[in-house]
């Protein structure tokens, strides 16, 4: 029963501000708003408020902000209303429909926020070059910090952990400071037989005390530490790197997630499930926002790239033929839901 209400819980607050963020910024913009919803399926309940309907659905998995004349039904009767998704300005439109991505991106933040004077926060500074590793193979000394990996740029301890995690073998250019002075290397993880996984050879202890204002500074580096991440499990499941396994739908995340992390965090208090719920949550929202980025009918993204069309031809594009775009995109979408829950059901139970 905690497992349900915390993922009812994260889910809730990850959905919530997406659609807000849809719903405010067509307020803006004159947009009418014919109904807010959370969840999916039939209506546990709803009521009026305005012109917009409120609704709480069955399935706690997503939710919708239905605009007047987004379908495209409108155009083909020739009729367009005044607080039509049509009638608004294509900028208009294109910022309502970015606008619950980006509300991700802020809730993400946020979250960061409280995190990061919660947690331990460590900076990429090897306190401790271990003894026959590959950093001190490499020259790398107790104190140094590590500014970049391949050239990618790296802000915190953790960063360094992700980049071993994902290794896949080859030489490692790493940046360093040292003293002020920047220099340069060139390292070969080596693997570490107990873990299974490559080191670089170093450690750290050394944890960071937040003054003044270095909890925005730190919460933008776990929110680019989320993005990161999840542009990286992109990348490996397009060149199909990821497992079966690997790969979670809502049930999955419900079982294998948020309750396997409760499960083992609750005995060090309730300070700690906090923390980690946080964390999930964060990590949700980030993903999110940038899935619903991704260029495919259906998604946000898919839409702007209409938008987009739209700016460039000087004219919109056909809604009857976008709308059939999108409803491919749509029950892709929905045979892909189906094929997670399989999926999920398979992990959990065999």
């Amino acid at each position: 029963m905690v497992t349900l209400i915390l993922f009812i819980v994260i889910f809730g607050v990850v959905v919530i501000s997406h659609e807000f963020g849809h719903f405010l910024i067509a307020k803006m913009n004159g947009i009418h708003v014919v109904e807010f919803a959370i969840g999916m399926g039939p209506s546990l309940f709803s009521f009026h408020r305005g012109d917009t309907k409120y609704s709480l659905k069955l399935f706690p998995i997503g939710g919708a902000c239905m605009f007047e004349g987004e379908d495209g039904l409108e155009a083909k009767e020739g009729e367009i209303g005044e607080g039509s998704f049509l009638k608004a300005s294509v900028w208009g439109r294109i910022s309502t429909v970015a606008a619950g991505p980006f509300f991700n991106f802020i809730l993400a933040f946020v979250i960061a926020l409280v995190m990061v004077n919660l947690i331990v926060i460590r900076d990429p500074v090897a306190t401790e070059v271990l003894p026959e590793g590959a950093a001190m193979a490499a020259g790398l000394e107790d104190g140094d910090r590590i500014v970049a990996l391949n050239g990618e740029r790296v802000y915190l301890y953790e960063e360094i952990q992700l980049f071993t995690q994902l290794y896949t073998g080859g030489d490692v250019k790493v940046e360093y400071e040292r003293d002020g002075v920047r220099y340069s290397t060139v390292l070969v993880p080596q693997l570490d037989e107990a873990t299974g996984r490559y080191m670089l050879g170093i450690s750290n202890a050394d944890f960071v005390e937040l003054s003044g204002f270095d909890g925005l500074k730190y919460a933008w580096y776990e929110m680019r530490y989320s993005i990161r991440m999840t542009y990286k499990s992109l990348g490996m499941l397009l060149r199909g790197k990821v497992t079966r396994e690997d790969v979670a739908g809502p049930v999955g995340i419900a079982v294998n997630l948020v309750g396997k992390t409760y499960e083992n965090t609750k005995e060090y208090g309730w300070q700690n499930v906090m923390v980690n719920m946080l964390n999930i949550t964060l990590m949700l929202s980030v993903n999110l926002g940038i899935l619903n980025l991704l260029p495919i009918p259906a998604l946000d993204g898919g839409r702007i790239v209409f938008l987009l069309l739209e700016i460039i031809r000087g004219k919109p594009i056909p809604p009857e033929k976008e709308g059939m775009v999108h409803f491919v995109g749509l029950m892709f979408f929905m045979v892909l839901m189906v094929l997670l829950l399989f999926n999920d059901l398979s992990n959990i139970f065999m």
